[in-house]
């Protein structure tokens, strides 16, 4: 029976499946070649050795096989099915998965292939649908095992191919116009990405497609915007869409910074001040305010300002004319104002800290942000876009991140959130050794007992053990990974003894049949 841990593992392995292949979906753009890496995933991750992925042939009921794992050229040719013929051809024609524990004792088992002799093995299949059309399957072979183990196989494919079915139709019909309206919002949501969203901007999960669907509301309307969410979320980056797209794109965009100006000094930098105004004004200054006439105001962390120049910022908003500190004339301004905060305004009206009336002028088009752990579908798509950046910057050659890392990373709470994830990387791509950002080249932070294994070894709380478990864990791992799992040929690369490989895969919970060729043993 699997225990909590192994439950817990498997839970994790299949999560990191299902984020790689969102990863493939997002950068392949050919129907054979993101087929193919699927398979390289459920090979690499799951330990699969045979495995089909077919599609319909356009305008027939015929099932071919596009991609696979295990099979010869002619025997993939031999793999065509027709609605209702076979396991694959019944799962096409009635659009429901299929699980048979033992083909050998299944007569609707074909064996079109001629690759299966007479085993004791069980295959599944599940269909790939979209527009309520099945347009082709995904089948793998796995161990004659448990009733609940094979179920939950089965279940992790429908997962599968539901995610990979959109990404098939939407690269198999390029840029044709959608009948369906499933379609036409796609189009919409695409349209709204490539209009609002600036390429400093990453994130496809629908918390982050809600926002550039209210950058796209409001960005050419002279409305105040209201921008809340964590530090380093991307306040400023949502402002700078929201003026680059609207019809004051060609005017000063000036960022003011709140927290960073003390309170003595905020009142001449947003609205300037007359010569003599005080000690040391030698000369007239004008003030962020009249820098940004016409164009953009964006005030950061608008709730670390004092209430008497919320006061003052209150008129300005109410009247759009202010005076230079010293000065008695009225200066008429036509600027537009993108507020944001980290604060909870209102525990600070509630507090008497920030004021009530100024919040409700600010507050007409709220924009939410979400934090990195509320969006960690879009942690893979960050992490390679800030590979690539810091790649250019300092040289660099990375081409992929390590498992490890992934997980580490998919696992982390992110309370510095994208900017800490950036840091992160930056770091990682300056201190990799080769062209992979391993988990051991992640800041200590990111070290947890349950992705590095330590917990199973006795005193192993500090940071620096931990650190040197995750690496020897990932050196041991690619070490069979390049070996097929043959745990001999492993220590052969390592330079160590197959006695020392074995006590120390014994020891971190490495399974070597993950990374074999052949199906595992459970």
């Amino acid at each position: 029976m699997p225990t909590r841990a192994n439950k817990d593992n498997r839970a994790e392995r299949e999560m990191g499946i299902l984020y790689r292949v969102s990863h493939a979906m997002a950068h392949q753009h050919d129907v054979s070649s993101l087929l193919n890496e699927v398979l390289d995933i459920l090979e690499t991750d799951m330990g699969l050795s045979r495995g089909t992925l077919t599609l319909r042939r356009p305008g027939s009921d015929v099932f071919i096989i596009e991609a696979s794992r295990g099979l010869s050229k002619k025997e993939r040719e031999r793999g065509q099915y027709e609605l209702g013929e076979g396991v694959t051809g019944q799962v096409a024609a009635s659009g429901q998965p299929r699980l048979v524990p033992d083909i050998s004792a299944d007569p609707s088992f074909l064996n079109r292939t001629k690759t299966r002799r007479k085993e004791r093995i069980a295959f599944l299949c599940v269909p790939i649908i979209s527009q309520r059309q099945v347009i082709g399957t995904i089948s793998i072979d796995r161990p004659n095992d448990e009733a609940a183990v094979l179920e939950r196989d089965l279940s992790f494919l429908k997962l599968l191919s539901e995610l990979l079915a959109e990404a098939v139709a939407r690269i198999r019909e390029g840029l044709e116009e959608k009948k369906s309206l499933r379609e036409e919002n796609r189009r919409l949501r695409q349209q709204l990405t490539e209009n609002y969203r600036p390429g400093n901007i990453v994130g496809n999960c629908s918390s982050m497609r809600h926002v550039y669907e209210q950058i796209a509301q409001v960005a050419d309307s002279p409305a105040t915007v209201l921008i809340c969410g964590a530090s380093g979320t991307g306040k400023e980056l949502v402002a700078k869409a929201l003026h680059h797209n609207s019809t004051r794109a060609n005017a000063p965009f000036i960022a003011v910074n709140c927290a960073a100006l003390p309170e003595t000094l905020i009142e001449s930098e947003l609205f300037g001040h007359e010569k003599g105004a005080y000690t040391g004004a030698a000369e007239q200054r004008l003030g962020r305010f009249e820098l940004a006439n016409g164009g953009t105001l964006f005030l950061d962390e608008i709730g670390d300002i004092s209430l008497h120049v919320q006061v003052r910022l209150l008129r300005v908003l109410q009247e759009r004319a202010f005076e230079r500190v010293g000065g008695t004339t009225s200066v008429a301004i036509n600027v537009r104002i993108i507020a944001a905060t980290s604060r909870d305004l209102e525990e600070m009206i509630a507090k008497e800290q920030f004021r009530e009336d100024l919040y409700y002028r600010l507050n007409i088009f709220p924009i939410h942000m979400p934090s990195l752990r509320e969006r960690r579908s879009d942690i893979l798509l960050l992490a390679d876009h800030f590979v690539s950046k810091y790649n250019t910057l300092y040289n660099k050659n990375i081409k992929r991140i390590s498992t490890a890392a992934i997980n580490m990373m998919m696992i982390y709470h992110w309370p510095g959130n994208v900017r800490e994830l950036e840091n992160c990387i930056e770091r990682a791509v300056l201190t990799s050794p080769d062209d992979v950002i391993h988990g051991y080249a992640l800041p200590p932070t990111l070290q947890t007992a349950e992705q590095t294994n330590t917990a199973i070894l006795p005193d192993s709380g500090g940071d620096f053990k931990s650190m040197v478990y995750a690496y020897e864990q990932e050196i041991i791992i690619d070490a069979l990974k390049k070996s097929r799992g043959n745990c001999a040929a492993a220590a052969r690369r390592l330079g160590v003894t197959q006695r020392i490989i074995n006590y120390r895969i014994k020891q971190l919970g490495i399974v070597p049949a993950n990374y074999a060729g052949k199906p595992i043993d459970r």
